[in-house]
């Protein structure tokens, strides 16, 4: 069909926003529209603005919006409604608009928390969470409401590990010395193809052979140096992007009313990361 033929008056928009616009979220959403025969097109954008961009996605009728760093804080007081995943950790990464109401949720939230259940990851177990961004808060509060014994923050910056800590019960240390947590995630950019850092571990050997599970936050690509390395030594994995994948498709139900099936959003995901030649991979948008 060509592109003419598709777009109409009545195309239901879907954007995001962020400092670092990417084509995953664009290819992911464009990628189901099509298969599932919707009448929606998704497309990214960054702005200068965000008070007005958010203004704008109410006025306009934007259906739904992705929401990246810089501005997952910044548009929770822009917001009518804030759900209680998005509550929990104070950001947000997913906007719906229905009728102006705009209602804030964060989906990587959801995908962490369903991934942990699903892979029966055991309540009360120690973890250790590399990493003080924003997905480190989504998981280190997916942790705390999960019933995790006690948790670690690991982070270089003494400032925002600290504070991440502080704000959920949890301790904070700068490398992971000798922790041996049950539980160990990667939400740090080691590993991260066409990073200073894609071929390292993000931490000692040993501390990845005495965890039961790790949980990688890195999506490109899909077998970082510590998913290779917990496989081989028989550790329950959750890849980077199955979080990237199943946050997507969460945003994708809500923006649309249709849940994708496991099969449709394997290959949405396939799709979105695969590199048109001549093209860097594009890391995950935080």
């Amino acid at each position: 069909m060509h592109l003419e033929d598709a777009l109409s008056k009545d195309t239901r928009l879907c954007i995001s926003l962020s400092g670092r616009p990417s084509d995953l979220g664009t290819r992911f959403h464009n990628y189901l529209y099509a298969e599932l025969g919707l009448d929606f097109v998704y497309k990214a954008f960054t702005t200068t603005d965000v008070a007005a961009a958010v203004a704008g996605v109410r006025a306009l009728g934007v259906r739904g919006c992705g929401v990246s760093m810089p501005f997952k804080e910044a548009v929770l007081p822009l917001v009518d409604e804030v759900e209680a995943s998005a509550a929990a950790i104070g950001s947000v990464n997913t906007i719906v608009n229905t009728d102006g109401h705009l209602v804030a949720a964060n989906t990587d939230y959801l995908a962490v928390a369903a991934l942990l259940r699903e892979r029966g990851v055991p309540e009360g177990a120690d973890a250790v969470v590399l990493g003080s961004g924003g997905m480190a808060k989504a998981c280190v509060a997916v942790l705390r409401d999960g019933g995790a014994r006690e948790v670690t923050v690991v982070a270089r910056n003494e400032a925002t590990g600290r504070a991440l800590a502080d704000a959920y019960d949890a301790r904070w240390t700068p490398t992971a010395g000798d922790l041996r947590p049950a539980l160990l995630v990667n939400a740090t950019p080691v590993g991260m193809a066409g990073g200073p850092e894609e071929d390292e571990l993000p931490v000692p050997r040993e501390v990845v052979e005495a965890a039961a599970a790790v949980l990688e936050v890195v999506a490109v690509p899909e077998d970082t140096p510590l998913v290779r390395l917990a496989r081989e030594l028989g550790r329950d994995v959750v890849t980077g992007v199955e979080v990237a994948a199943l946050q997507a498709a969460e945003q994708f139900a809500r923006y649309t009313g249709v849940r994708p099936t496991a099969d449709q959003v394997r290959r949405a995901s396939a799709f979105s990361r695969r590199t048109p030649p001549g093209r860097r991979p594009e890391p995950h948008p935080a």
